[in-house]
């Protein structure tokens, strides 16, 4: 099915997070909330779960392969040329200590890039969407990152101790709190109340596909340190640090970046 066949997926792709967030706004700061460790040491409820079940089911279609932080990894989805990489709830601390800053992330990548991306934070009722060569939007009206090629009032946001290693190169530069949902965090540049987010080490496939379109299509960059762009639904779906920016701020980051510790 080529790319420009992709609106009836992507209305059921919009229906079935849409309906996701109602369930896990159903537990949200509930007293009876359980949740508990799983490997890794990373904290997961029974929201995650309820929501990739729901996920799971209505985004079945033949040909396409699955990919989710709450679903044991099936070696097929290599095979696929097309797979759903799904976060259920990402920032799941966020969501346990009852905080807004959570978000339900799906994307639909092809050939290892995403082609549909959709991030929905559901406390603020905001639908962030994606499709290749269409843009981006919020709540269907179109968004841009805010992008130049100086660093001077730019708005952070990331790991405390980045940050502030940052602004101290960069004094005139604002760190904003920092949004703990990752998927979030770049669709917050996307959408240009963030100009530069960052993320450490080992962020995940589920954690970044959505935004990554969602970034791009707005007008940014989401890359390495080489300035490459993320490949997903590989074997391993680790990635190393990232930035988020526009296009002509994201080279500056980096440069910042490289000299952080020389």
């Amino acid at each position: 099915m080529p790319a420009s066949d992709l609106a009836p997926i992507a209305a059921i792709l919009l229906s079935a997070v849409r309906d996701a967030g109602v369930v896990a706004l159903k537990t949200f700061k509930g007293d009876t909330l359980k949740h508990w460790t799983k490997a890794g040491d990373s904290p997961v409820s029974e929201a995650d779960m309820a929501v990739d079940a729901l996920l799971k089911e209505r985004l079945a279609m033949p040909g396409i392969g699955w990919l989710s932080e709450e679903t044991e990894d099936d070696a097929a989805r290599l095979e696929a040329r097309r797979v759903w990489i799904a976060d259920p709830i990402d920032g799941t601390r966020s969501y346990i200590a009852g905080f807004p800053d959570w978000t339900i992330a799906v994307g639909l990548v092809e050939d290892g890039r995403p082609i549909l991306g959709c991030v929905f934070a559901p406390v603020t009722d905001e639908m962030f969407f994606a499709e290749i060569g269409k843009g981006a939007t919020c709540n269907g009206v179109k968004i841009s990152v805010v992008d130049s090629e100086s660093l001077d009032g730019a708005r952070l946001n990331g790991p405390r101790r980045l940050m502030e290693d940052l602004q101290k190169m960069q004094p005139k530069a604002e760190v904003l709190p920092r949004v703990h949902s990752l998927a979030l965090r770049f669709s917050r540049v996307a959408q240009g109340h963030i100009d530069v987010a960052c993320s450490t080490p080992n962020s995940k496939d589920w954690d970044l596909a959505a935004a990554d379109l969602l970034v791009h299509e707005a007008g940014g960059l989401l890359t390495s340190p080489a300035g490459e762009l993320i490949l997903y639904n590989r074997v391993d779906s680790s990635h190393g640090p990232l930035v988020a920016a526009g296009r002509r701020r994201s080279p500056a980051v980096w440069k910042l970046l490289a000299e952080r510790h020389t």
